[in-house]
């Protein structure tokens, strides 16, 4: 409770204070107050705006890799024998553990327009070459598949947890009753899976910001023109390259009080959704 205090609540409530003043961050100046300036200030910027669309796009993008994907690879791996399954699991996992900024200098040289791996594969089916840092209208699904890359591992290992979780007598009855494999999944996998899908969901949504940002500041800085910056990437702009610590810690008080509404609904849910095995 003590290390709770002094590394989450301390700093939420320093931020709160700030979000009410001018400041440069420098000792030998003092702190000026503004009250409500900061926030008014910051609903007139055009780059906020800009920023929560694409961090509400970089959400939508990375569900297929936190949810869809990682039920099928579950499913596969649950028909996988030991040892080889965990062989596999490890394999999955490990782009979780390597470093962001590691993984963005290898999908650096991936993509690089002229002598990259994928636009040379792209180039032999006559496709390309693509700038895929550099497109307006690429680079955000760039990022966006390179983030769901490092989330795959992790999100399949948590829904085959789930899977696992399930009994399975109520596989073994649906089968006595002739239900399809499509039928068991649809009315009895999906159902009792509900409150881990939902969980990754509220995962995706929360982290999907943090998780974008390394890969943002590595390969495009936001760009071009504004258009792989999220909202994250936007307040260490604010933070620590204007040096505008009122703004930036105005746009955290913001944004964390959209993410706290999105996450108390989303929590209503999964409690919602765990009756199924009750």
């Amino acid at each position: 409770m003590l290390l709770t205090a002094v590394w989450v609540y301390w700093p939420m409530l320093r931020t709160l204070q700030l979000s009410f003043y001018e400041w440069n961050l420098l000792p030998t100046r003092d702190p000026v107050w503004l009250g409500l300036s900061n926030y008014a200030q910051l609903l007139r910027q055009p780059e906020v705006s800009r920023a929560v669309l694409n961090s509400a796009l970089y959400i939508v993008g990375l569900v297929p890799f936190t949810i869809c994907i990682p039920v099928v690879l579950a499913l596969a791996l649950g028909r996988v024998r030991a040892p080889a399954e965990r062989v596999y699991r490890a394999l999955m996992f490990l782009p979780v553990l390597m470093a962001p900024v590691v993984s963005a200098i290898v999908w650096r040289w991936i993509m690089n327009p002229n002598a990259g791996i994928l636009n040379a594969l792209l180039q032999s089916v006559g496709i390309g070459p693509v700038d895929w840092f550099r497109t307006p209208n690429v680079a955000l699904w760039a990022i966006t598949v390179i983030t769901g890359w490092k989330l795959l591992g992790f999100s399949t290992l948590i829904v085959w947890a789930g899977l696992t979780n399930i009994n399975r007598e109520y596989l073994e009855a649906a089968v006595i009753d002739g239900a399809t494999s499509w039928q068991r999944l649809r009315f009895v996998i999906a159902p009792l899976l509900s409150p881990t899908l939902v969980f990754m969901l509220l995962l995706t949504v929360l982290l999907s910001g943090q998780l974008t940002f390394p890969i943002i500041n590595a390969l495009t800085q936001g760009g071009p023109r504004d258009t792989t910056t999220n909202i994250y990437y936007l307040l260490w702009q604010f933070g620590f390259e204007s040096f505008n610590v009122g703004l930036s810690s105005a746009a955290g008080v913001l944004f964390f009080g959209g993410f706290l509404i999105l996450a108390v609904g989303l929590m209503r849910l999964v409690d919602r959704l765990s009756f199924h095995d009750a």
